[in-house]
């Protein structure tokens, strides 16, 4: 969750290179009159391009109309064209970000010990976490039973959202018992890890005590911090953490990106 992104642009996301443009790998003008439709061959020389690794995992596409008049066709025959490679899960679109060749599914092991900076750094992707918020209120009955606190207990709720290279991964909240966590937020919006916000507080060491997994639809707010299209689907994550006395430390509930991760459940 620390640090700043490396090897990005300024939008957080990987930069194009001459070996990554489509309009700079080999590009041969679509054949008409062949026989195969024009959206169709755009298709396969942009798959062959994707499978091929000329267009790495993450890179984003120029624009459609840039797209159109490489292939010199018109807009309509080009979005026929990607989202046909779109249904094959190939690239992804986003309001606001654009057209992304997609990644593979980030790995996120969950057992005793769940971190997302560790489990990102190890599947060889920069993490990055980003603080978007808190508040101190009085404990509803989910946070009262989880944290084992009466009901209206003060409890600090931190906002948060992870990304992976530049790509949204996860945005949820976190609950923490406010009086013995009184300055928590100021100490993770400014470092960015949960893990070094909590050492500063004297908690060296946690836990993962419980996951629970759910899915549905992405929310509003979901779909603009995830950049996710209408439709698409969360996987709704509520955990518990504990210090090793099993004193409740946390619990939470976060919403990752369904085809962005793949879940790992070790004992």
């Amino acid at each position: 969750m620390s640090g700043a992104r490396r090897s990005l642009t300024e939008d957080g996301h990987k930069p194009m290179t001459p070996a990554t443009d489509p309009s700079t790998a080999g590009r041969e003008p679509v054949a008409r009159g062949s026989g195969v439709t024009l959206w169709r061959q755009i298709a396969q020389k942009l798959e062959d391009d994707i499978l091929s690794g000329r267009l790495k995992p993450g890179a984003r596409l120029p624009v459609e109309a840039e797209l159109a008049e490489t292939f010199g066709v018109n807009r309509h025959t080009l979005r026929r064209a990607l989202g046909h490679i779109a249904e094959q899960g190939l690239i992804e679109a986003t309001a606001g970000r654009g057209t992304f060749v997609k990644e593979p599914p980030l790995r996120y092991p969950i057992g005793a010990r769940t971190r997302f900076s560790e489990i990102v750094s190890a599947g060889g992707r920069e993490p990055f976490g980003r603080f978007l918020g808190s508040s101190v209120e009085a404990a509803c009955p989910d946070v009262a039973r989880e944290l084992a606190i009466p009901e209206g207990t003060p409890v600090l709720r931190i906002e948060t959202a992870h990304d992976a290279d530049g790509v949204p991964i996860s945005f949820g909240s976190a609950w923490f018992p406010h009086a013995r966590f009184r300055d928590l937020d100021l100490v993770y919006a400014a470092t960015g890890s949960l893990t070094r916000a909590l050492a500063t507080l004297g908690i060296d060491d946690y836990r993962r005590r419980e996951t629970r997994v759910t899915a549905r639809p992405a929310d509003a707010r979901e779909m603009e911090i995830l950049s996710l299209a209408p439709g698409r689907a969360v996987l709704v994550l509520e955990r518990l953490d504990v210090e090793p006395s099993g004193t409740p430390l946390q619990w939470g509930r976060s919403a990752f990106a369904a085809d962005r991760v793949q879940l790992v459940f070790q004992p």
